[in-house]
This record gives C-alpha cells, structure tokens and sequence, in this order.
C-alpha cells in the first residue's frame, strides 16, 4: 500500500500554522513589554504560517484517511518539523545566534525536558522567554493531540496519530470519539495552568514569572525565566509548595483529573498507578529528607531565611527534589548532587522512574514498573506451576500478554537507549557522570543531570555533536522509543 504523503505533508502544514500562532502571542508579549525583539518574533511568526499555508495549499487534494503507517511519520516529522520553526525567534532575534544552540533549546522546549544552553537567562527579551515557555507547553499535552483537536475540520479521524503519541502504554479514552477526548484533555491542561498562574501571582511571584512557571510546570518541562530555577524563591516557601502541588498533578494521569472534576473520586484513589505514584513520592521524600537533615551538612544559611528552620527546609527540599525528578519537570531548589553520593545515585535512579502514563511526565513511567515487578514476581510461581496460566493482573483486570511482551521490549529497549546515548557522550569526551548524566535526562526528558551538566549548571559545555545527540535523544524518550525506532527499520517503508 503506497504511502499517503500528500496527508502528511498537509499536517505538517497546519502545525506550522499553528506554531505560527503561538509565535505571534509571543510577539504580542514581547510588543508589551517593548523588550526590541517584537518584529523579530512576527517576522517569524509569518514565515513559519506561510509555509505552513504552502503545504496546505500544494496538497489539498489529498486522501483523507490517515493510516498507522502515516500516524508514525507525522508524530515525528511533526515534532522534527516545530522544532526547526520554532528555533526561528532565537535566530531572527539574535538571543540564540548558533542553529545548534538554537535547535538544542527549541528541541528540549518541545520534549519537555527543560535542559538549557543559556548561561544567563535573566538578560534575555521577555518575548522570547515566553516564546521558551509556550514550546514546552506546546509540547506538553502533544502538539499531536492539539491537531487531533481540530482534524473534524478537515474530515480526518485521528485516531492513528493519538496511538501513535500518547504518553503511556495506554491511552485511557474519555469519550469514544478521539477528538473528543483531546479536546477534554486540553480543558483540563489549560484550566491547571491558569489556577497555577493565579496561585502563583497571589503567592508573590510577578505575573511574567507565574504564567512562566506555569506553563513549564503543567508541561513537566523546567524552563524558568530564572538563572537559579526555583531557588530564586528559597526564602518564599509557599511558592515552591504550590509549584510541587502542580508538579505532582502534571505527572498524574490527566485521565483521572477528569474523574475527579466528574465527581468520581473513588475511580482516583482505586487506581493502581496512582497509589504507587502517591507512595513512591512519599516514601522518596522521607528517606530524602532524613539523609538532608541528618547527613547532607549543608549550612542553615544555605537555604536563606526558613519561617520553620532547618527541618522545614530539609522536607521542602527533599519534596521539591523527589517530584520535580519523578515527573520529569527539572526544576531546581537546591543542587541535589550536593546531598551526599548516597542522594547523588538515589536521585540518579529516580531519571529512570517517570511519571503516570497519560501524563505530560517523560521517563519509563510507573505503569510499567508495576507490571515489569509484577510479571518478575509472578515468574516464581510460574516456575513452580509449569501448566498454570498466572496473568499478570491490574487495576483487578487481566492484562493481555502482547502488551506484557511490549512493556519488556520497551524496558529492554530503553536500557539499551541509555546505554548507547551514554557511550556516544562519552566517546566525546564527556567524564563517566556526565555521560551517564546527560543520556538519562535526555532520555527521560528529565533536564538536570549530573557531573558537569548538574542542577545549577547546564548543557552549553557539550560539544556541537553532542547537542545534537542529546537532542535526537530527547526526541526518541518523548515518542517512547517506538515511534522514532520504528522509522529506522526496513520493513517500515516496504509497500504492502
């Protein structure tokens, strides 16, 4: 069967149109502020959209029908292509002259992975800070799902392209129309970001800074308009807790928000996933913040004024630490590599975890975990009961042996991913932590990793290769592996 390109082409056209618009919100942030770089910003805005308005117009006479096949090749092309448009404000402005850099920032924008190039933030436009921001909410939710929002318009079931890109294992429908479940799901994602935002100004924070913060919070990304991240607010406790309160619930699954504004709260607390979510960051936290207080030596003075002292600001900080690696969000309020090496390897273990499937969270997630321990565990009784059929169990239903199988492959598969991304750092020159380091925040779309690309440094020491390895990194952790992998395999592109 011959490949639909013409469809994908046409998709690829309006994601540029629809990168183009949130560009010109960027423009208008940045007229408001008259911070010199608006026209710069529009000029981008308007090639990105006429493009956009080419390939549309070019291949309007397209079959209407998008396949499996094509659903794989417009996630990732579509990602590779708002990523090439969207580092144009960087370019046009001159805030990032390099197309390395600028493809390296856009790149971890949109993959939520919150690693940055910047040596110094605070200096750069408010346009293109707010243009930094929104990639990663861009990114967030999928800007796959945000065209499957609005494919009714052009006649195209999504459906392809959600199995295609969303986060998880699974994707939980809400409604049994795909579109109708992107569209649920974006309320929920836009109503979170503006409570946050609210929240955030109210707790002290300037509204540039709280809508920032916001979108990097609810996206799981990690951007801040801050050189120090969050330890800019170290001596404003309030502002980091709502800040954790956010980031917990942006790993969760969206799925379950919705139960939850439904009124089904028990639908929440009987969900497998979310339980072992709740008592991994709990049970995390404690063993964190006992090692901080009893172990870590660090100076009262170092986490600046504390309203309840030293074990207040010991908990804060072990909360913050364990959500914001958990989710995959990066923040920083303190320099976990610091802690101790017993916390340095903790937190290093914690890149591999992940979020809830269904959330904007990157990593393995903890869905798989469970049923990977599951399955493990069941293997002794397995031993024991050689003509026993023992199916693995979840949320107190069987689940299918295929998608058992598929969990293995994509753990396998991630490891090795780890493996190889860490060995190409290191063949450039990179030291053992921060090989290790960078391959498993990338992978993870974590953002902070360890050595010299740790919490209070960041990823412009890499060489111009490795830039670009760690972006197609944090490209194949978003699109889980599969979807990224796929496309390199021969059988991919025989016609059937």
């Amino acid at each position: 069967m011959a490949l639909n390109s013409k469809i994908i082409i046409h998709l690829m056209g309006l994601l540029l149109l629809c990168n183009g618009f949130f560009m010109l919100m960027a423009a208008l942030v940045s007229g408001i502020y008259e911070d010199g770089v608006t026209l710069d910003i529009t000029l981008a805005a308007i090639v990105t959209m006429l493009v956009g308005v080419m390939s549309m117009f070019f291949t309007r006479a397209h079959k209407k029908e998008v396949k499996r096949k094509e659903g794989y090749i417009i996630v990732t092309f579509g990602w590779l292509v708002m990523s090439v448009s969207g580092m144009l404000p960087y370019l046009f402005s001159g805030a990032i002259p390099d197309v390395t850099n600028a493809f390296f920032e856009t790149m971890s924008g949109y993959t939520t992975t919150g690693a940055s190039i910047m040596d110094d933030i605070e200096i750069m436009p408010e346009g293109i800070l707010f243009w930094r921001s929104l990639t990663h909410w861009i990114g967030g939710m999928g800007i796959i799902v945000l065209a499957i929002a609005i494919l009714p318009l052009l006649g195209i079931g999504g459906m392809q392209l959600f199995a295609a890109e969303a986060p998880g294992p699974s994707a939980d429908k809400l409604h049994p129309r795909i579109t109708d479940t992107a569209k649920r799901l974006w309320l929920i994602y836009f109503s979170y970001t503006v409570a946050e935002t609210i929240l955030l100004k109210l707790a002290g924070m300037s509204f540039f800074d709280a809508i920032n913060h916001s979108l990097a919070t609810l996206s799981t990304g990690g951007f801040s308009t801050k050189n120090a991240s969050l330890a800019y607010w170290n001596d404003q406790p309030l502002i980091q807790y709502i800040v954790i309160l956010f980031m917990f619930l942006a790993g969760s699954n969206f799925v379950l928000s919705y139960y939850a504004f439904k009124g089904k709260v028990q639908k929440v607390l009987k969900d497998e996933e979310f339980k072992y979510y709740t008592i991994f960051v709990i049970s995390f936290t404690v063993v964190s913040a006992l090692v901080i207080y009893f172990k870590a030596n660090v100076p009262i003075s170092d986490y600046q004024p504390m309203v309840l002292g030293h074990a207040e600001a010991a908990f804060r900080h072990a909360l913050f630490a364990v959500v914001t690696v958990i989710t995959t969000t990066g923040f920083v309020s303190a320099d976990f590599t610091s802690w101790t090496p017993f916390l340095t390897i903790f937190f290093f273990g914690l890149f591999f975890l992940g979020g809830s499937a269904g959330s904007t969270a990157g990593g393995i997630k903890v869905m798989r975990h469970l049923l990977i321990i599951k399955n493990g565990l069941l293997e002794f009784k397995r031993t024991l009961h050689v003509n026993a059929i023992i199916p693995v169990r979840y949320n107190n239903k069987t689940v299918k042996e295929h998608i058992v199988y598929n969990i293995i492959a994509f753990f396998v598969l991630y490891m090795l991913s780890f493996i190889i991304g860490a060995l190409g750092l290191g063949f450039m020159g990179l030291d053992f932590d921060s090989a290790i380091g960078g391959a498993a925040s990338s992978l993870g779309n974590v953002g902070p990793a360890l050595g010299s690309l740790n919490p209070l440094s960041n990823f412009n020491s890499l060489p111009t290769i490795g830039k670009w390895w760690c972006s197609f990194l944090m490209l194949l952790g978003r699109l889980e592996l599969f979807t990224v992998l796929i496309l390199f395999t021969p059988y991919f592109w025989k016609k059937i």
